[in-house]
């Protein structure tokens, strides 16, 4: 078969497939139709979903940003001089019920944003300096709960602390053990396993502390929770610098 024969075949084969493609169209018209149009809806979604979410995104982080502005003010006791223009707060208390009321409606507005869950987060640390235990608690169990197992991890670290400080100590105990035995990045293992030696050292059980210390010491003896592990179980001798 000549070339040129070839290239008429291929002619009249191109011409089939394209004649049958359009005689398809034409018959299923209805369905191409539909189809495109929801093609069309579905990028449509995606792309407005994209931007909702950027939108949103970016309106928590300026939420929380200003919550955690106001968390920073500076305290000034009455009668203490303040440069013109600066805000301050008389006290702790003070201060924390000001940005509880902007860490928690911004966890509130923006709760599927990262930036609301971390407000939410610092929402259950200023119920505690307000002295509102019972939603701090209520707050903080709220944040462990999530999915987030770096900011879990540290609510359970912070309920740890609050039950201490309503002598629960077995509910403190039982997460610090938690957080011994699921250790993330936030919260590793040896620094809930130091809270742990400190709240009996509080309890009056030094031989239980030391014991903790010196697992510690033994385990990261040039890390910086070694080092403090071995400056607890000898208090006089000169601390040494971490390992970087």
């Amino acid at each position: 078969m000549d070339q040129q024969t070839k290239q008429a075949l291929k002619h009249d084969q191109f011409i089939d497939t394209t004649q049958h493609g359009l005689e398809w169209a034409s018959e299923n018209r209805h369905t191409v139709i539909v189809a495109g149009s929801i093609l069309v809806a579905l990028l449509v979604l995606v792309i407005g979903g994209f931007v909702v979410y950027n939108s949103r995104s970016n309106a928590a982080s300026v939420a929380f940003g200003s919550a955690m502005q106001e968390y920073q003010t500076p305290l000034a006791n009455p009668g203490q001089p303040v440069p013109p223009g600066v805000k301050t707060f008389p006290s702790v208390s003070e201060r924390a019920k000001a940005a509880n009321k902007l860490f928690m409606a911004a966890a509130d507005k923006y709760s599927m944003m990262p930036d609301g869950k971390t407000a939410r987060y610092f929402g259950g640390l200023t119920y505690i300096e307000a002295g509102d235990n019972a939603a701090a608690e209520s707050t903080l169990k709220q944040v462990a709960s999530g999915w987030n197992s770096e900011l879990a991890s540290l609510a359970k670290l912070s309920l740890a602390n609050l039950y201490r400080q309503t002598s629960r100590d077995s509910q403190a105990i039982a997460l610090y053990n938690e957080l011994t035995a699921k250790p993330t990045t936030s919260v590793p293992a040896g620094l809930a396993q130091l809270q742990l030696a400190e709240m009996y050292e509080a309890q009056g059980k030094p031989e239980e502390a030391k014991k903790i210390y010196a697992k510690l010491k033994d385990k990261d003896e040039k890390g910086t929770v070694g080092m403090i592990a071995a400056q607890k179980l000898n208090p006089s001798a000169a601390p040494a610098a971490p390992q970087q």
